[in-house]
């Protein structure tokens, strides 16, 4: 008896703090402006783009960024290559590009880990903008992205998030991807608005070029593989008096590509996971490991009622409807921004998904390594 009530306690009290995070987000979400006047600021602007084995999409991306509204004279774009095995670097650099865009190769390094860092890094150090940009070559922008993400710099602004979506595909495995991924850009917006920023993507940010030298770059990043995003994000907002903004836009919005397999997906999630305990902020990895911990409450909660007591289907069920109605409000905030309103309807499905791959993938993200692009990498 006493096991079940210290069980049912702790069950209760992870319930309460993920109820607790969720109103944050929900909160944070509230405190955004829309439809802003978008404007150019003095600052020249660099747009970074690193790539490997984007044989499919590298022309795609050229086009799509090659339509930019923005002043040819106030930007430039730069490809990196980061030891493409394919011919994009080939089709990238023969490809009829604008003046201000141009095409560089990654040196080769010795070295195991943090590839995408180093093309990033690399990319900064051969550019000549003010603000950087960063974005995947497996993306696509509207006309007015660029104009769009850095209209909210000022003179207190040091790095803008902005919003990422899934090209929408026919089948039900991304329709249930763009649900799940639009409640993490969400929750990382929510997360900025109450000024706590902890996630963002590579696909879609801007930060000054000052602040990141100021940081060292990446410096301290080396030994990991992934995060280089949210992590220099993290650091401008604890170690500076810069802000850190979302640009709530539709026309901000980047689209890239859904999984195309179950695997890939897992493999994409371990990368995004095996970061979360190497983050500075020790508050804020005890707080994802609490929502970690609520997610294993579900499996553990049902195997309980099976051979412990029923009563552990109650705190299952309460646990299950809570994060329903509370994830459902937040979700139903990105229609028609990040998702078409109609793919509400497979909202079930995409948080029972959710579920059974952040309990898998959050344990494998800390204890295994992953492969992507090609590569085996260490965490």
């Amino acid at each position: 008896m006493m096991i079940e009530i210290i069980l049912i306690l702790i069950f209760s009290f992870l319930l309460l703090n993920y109820i607790y995070f969720l109103s944050n987000i929900n909160k944070g979400l509230k405190s955004f402006q829309f439809d802003i006047q978008a404007k150019i600021p003095d600052e020249y602007i660099s747009v970074i783009i690193p790539f490997r084995n984007e044989s499919n999409n590298i022309l795609i991306s050229l086009n799509s960024l090659a339509s930019q509204n923005y002043p040819q004279e106030k930007f430039e774009v730069i490809y990196v290559n980061d030891s493409s095995t394919d011919d994009s670097y080939e089709k990238i650099i023969n490809a009829k590009k604008p003046i201000n865009y141009k095409v560089i190769s990654l040196p080769e390094f010795s070295h195991d880990r943090a590839f995408k860092k180093k093309a990033v890094s690399y990319g900064i150090e051969n550019s000549q903008g003010e603000i950087i940009i960063t974005t995947d070559a497996d993306c696509t922008h509207n006309q007015n992205w660029v104009r769009e993400l850095i209209s909210g710099f000022d003179s207190v602004t040091g790095f803008i998030s902005g919003p990422v979506s899934f090209n929408e595909r026919q089948n039900l495995f991304s329709k249930i991807q763009s649900l799940e991924f639009a409640g993490l850009v969400l929750s990382g917006a929510g997360l900025i608005g109450i000024g706590k920023p902890a996630i963002c993507n590579g696909a879609n940010l801007a930060f000054r070029k000052s602040v990141y030298d100021e940081l060292h770059g990446y410096h301290d990043q080396m030994h990991l593989s992934s995060g280089e995003d949210e992590l220099l994000m993290q650091k401008i907002a604890a170690e500076t008096d810069y802000s850190v903004k979302f640009c709530w836009s539709r026309e901000a919005v980047v689209f890239t590509q859904p999984n195309e397999n179950i695997r890939d997906f897992l493999q994409q999630r371990k990368r995004w996971a095996s970061k979360g305990l190497f983050y500075k902020n020790k508050l804020l990895v005890i707080s994802l490991i609490l929502i970690y911990l609520f997610y294993l409450g579900f499996p553990v909660q049902l195997l309980l009622s099976i051979f412990l007591s029923k009563v552990f289907l109650i705190s299952f069920g309460l646990s299950l409807i809570s994060k329903f109605v509370l994830e459902y409000i937040i979700i139903k905030k990105g229609a028609n921004f990040l998702f078409r309103d109609d793919l509400m309807k497979y909202f079930l499905q995409t948080e029972i998904f959710q579920i059974v791959y952040i309990t898998l993938a959050g344990f494998l993200g800390v204890i295994g390594n992953y492969k992507w692009k090609d590569r085996n990498l260490k965490r």
